[in-house]
């Protein structure tokens, strides 16, 4: 399980790599950026190293493997992700995706293709979302991914239902959000998301109290 999606990974970062020797010689020194809130008018220029090296390309996607692989190490042994690996590393690998898909988006508008940018990343965020809510339940303590509140933290039963009744905020969240992206209203998109990823935290506050008036943490 692990070899796949590790090879998954490596997979996507050498297409990144790829694409990145390929499309270099053929474009311009000096690129321009396309403000996203501004119907795609650019409204500025970088460097193409610059583009390559501080926007989602090989560097932050080989940057974010890396982080993948070392948080079995640094997380400490009650809160290790090795009780939930497959679920992580398919967590991870869906971020990794969707760094890729930004690149893409990014590097098709750097040769001039008119893209609304925000629209078709915002799209990927969503479904990122969604998708995540669809394990959401089987994430268990740790200190790097899931709804990390002081109240999650503290107690396992807390964290369990809060991620139980997160898999359908994320969920209901990321498609809600995405088809507001898909039929173009602007600023919903964002607010069903911070809907489904606020409503745990309050959740896994509620629940807290609750246990803790009943006297059963």
């Amino acid at each position: 399980m692990t070899r796949k999606y590790f090879l998954i990974q490596l997979l996507l970062i050498v297409a990144a790599v790829v694409a990145v020797a390929v499309a270099f010689p053929h474009l311009p020194n000096t690129i321009a950026m396309h403000h996203w809130k501004s119907h795609s008018q650019h409204d500025r220029y970088i460097s193409k190293w610059k583009f390559f090296l501080k926007y989602p390309g090989p560097p932050v996607m080989a940057g974010t493997m890396l982080f993948t692989y070392l948080v079995p190490w640094l997380s400490p042994k009650q809160f290790s992700v090795d009780s939930f690996r497959s679920t992580y590393l398919q967590i991870m690998t869906l971020v990794l995706g969707l760094l890729a898909y930004a690149f893409a988006i990014n590097l098709w508008m750097a040769f001039g293709h008119r893209v609304n940018g925000g629209r078709a990343i915002m799209g990927g965020c969503c479904l990122l979302i969604a998708l995540t809510g669809n394990v959401a339940g089987k994430i268990r303590r740790n200190f790097f991914i899931g709804v990390r509140t002081p109240w999650t933290i503290a107690s396992e039963r807390v964290w369990n239902a809060t991620h139980r009744f997160a898999s359908k905020t994320f969920v209901a969240g990321g498609l809600l959000g995405l088809a507001f992206t898909i039929i173009g209203l602007h600023r919903w998109p964002l607010c069903a998301l911070l809907v489904g990823g606020l409503a745990p935290v309050v959740y896994s506050l509620v629940f807290y109290k609750q246990l803790e008036r009943r006297g059963e943490l």
